[in-house]
């Protein structure tokens, strides 16, 4: 009797749901336009290229490389110093966004990695990238660019270690566990694993080089909510009735003069244009390694395993970061649109360095998804329309990290109670360097 009632009542709750729902309202519209143009740039920007060489990535991880290698380095009873080094620097050479590194991680936990470290690379994939922070800087001032790179740094290895703290019984038990565990033979040299990991590195790195435009032009936009946006491009045409700029995906964008802040020639650096040219090339050349080192070096049962191992990853992640996706472009819609909440909204709780505005904006940053480098043109405009240098910072150092897309994820790997303690630490440390940074700045 107890499970039909609940049966009856998860119907009655769809049905009213569907029953009222606000179609033809134009927040509601404009919102569901967001959800299918999120989903849209997330499979053409991310799904071929970023998570599919991830899952292979976490694939081969659960399948040839040693446990005790792992246990070794990035284990509990590891060497702090060089388990959170390996971990930090691991993520930040990858530089991948808050859902690109979640297979890898999901790779090394399961093959025994400790919860500390695991945790310090799980944050420093996508807080600490290089090109992120020196845009940062960049756009937004150096002070603000030092911040987010020192507070990224200290982040990965705080957390990392405040995780294994808070469970460190668990730490203890798995540890003792793992040292009674038989000492397994290696399958292939060192520099064969090697040499295997670093082409599909390779490839998932440079198959997404982004390419540095001619010129950037800065304005305000969108009649939601007031905000600042940057585009790169080439210069089509620039007169007194505004500037066209053609983007690297061949699209036009005219901005009419009332709303142009700026236009600057970017200074390109000659050797980033090389590989932006050359970028396929070089993805055919680490491919054409990659294909070699599978035929010669792995026998089919092994391949078998490895596909398996990643269809487990793509099956256990893929569904989850749509369910997030869904959510997340419903309520706060893709950078510089809008969803169900207002923009007005943000701006307003976002303003001061008060432990609200921190607070909220880390908040926030948490739960929206990124994509990378998004998060600055946002904040640019945002600290436009008043806020902090505090919340902004508190922004940048939970944004890019968390996504409401991967906390479902980390969820279904480490479980409920570990998800909530990690996103906390994240949200309330992003808080505090927040009020620090305000105060100082």
């Amino acid at each position: 009797m107890h499970d039909k009632l609940k049966k009856f009542l998860l119907i009655a709750a769809v049905f009213l749901g569907c029953f009222y729902l606000p179609v033809g309202k134009v927040r509601f519209d404009n919102a569901v336009f967001e959800v299918l143009s999120l989903l849209r740039s997330y499979a053409r920007e991310h799904v071929l290229l970023c998570l599919v060489p991830a899952f292979f990535i976490a694939g081969a991880i659960a399948c040839f490389v040693s446990k005790a290698s792992v246990m070794k380095y990035l284990g509990p009873a590891a060497n702090k110093i060089l388990a959170y080094g390996v971990a930090s620097i691991s993520g930040s050479v990858l530089a991948v966004c808050s859902c690109t590194v979640l297979p890898l991680f999901a790779g090394i936990w399961r093959m025994g990695a400790g919860l500390g470290p695991a945790c310090a690379f799980l944050y420093s994939g996508p807080a600490i990238n290089v090109l992120a922070i020196i845009l940062t800087a960049r756009v937004l001032g150096l002070e603000i660019g030092i911040a987010r790179a020192v507070g990224a740094v200290l982040f990965s290895i705080i957390i990392g270690a405040l995780m294994h703290l808070i469970y460190r019984k668990e730490e203890v038990a798995k540890a003792t566990a793992a040292m009674q565990l038989p000492q397994e033979e290696p399958g292939r040299p060192l520099w064969k694993n090697a040499m295997f990991f670093a082409s599909m590195v390779g490839i998932l790195v440079f198959a997404n080089w982004a390419r540095s435009g001619d010129a950037r032009a800065v304005f305000l936009c969108c009649p939601g909510g007031l905000t600042t946006y940057k585009l790169e491009g080439k210069i089509v045409s620039q007169n007194t009735q505004g500037v066209v700029v053609l983007d690297s995906a061949g699209n036009e964008h005219k901005i009419d003069p009332e709303v142009l802040q700026s236009v600057e020639q970017v200074k390109k650096n000659p050797a980033y244009e090389t590989i932006f040219h050359n970028k396929w090339f070089i993805v055919a050349v680490f491919g054409a390694g990659f294909m070699w080192m599978v035929w010669r070096w792995f026998n089919g049962t092994e391949r078998v395993e490895w596909l398996n191992a990643t269809w487990d990853f793509a099956v256990q992640i893929l569904p989850l970061l749509l369910a997030g996706i869904l959510v997340s472009g419903l309520l706060l819609g893709r950078p510089g649109h809008e969803g169900m909440i207002p923009n007005e909204w943000v701006e307003w709780a976002v303003g001061g360095n008060s432990v609200r505005a921190n607070f909220l904006s880390a908040l926030v940053g948490a739960f929206m998804y990124f994509a990378t480098l998004t998060e600055i043109p946002i904040l640019q405009g945002l600290i436009g329309s008043g806020m902090g240098k505090g919340p902004a910072l508190a922004l940048l150092l939970a944004g890019p990290a968390l996504s409401l897309p991967s906390m479902l994820v980390i969820r279904s790997i480490m479980g409920m109670q570990k998800t909530v303690v990690y996103c906390s630490l994240v949200v309330v440390m992003a808080t505090i360097s927040g009020m620090i940074y305000g105060a100082m700045f």
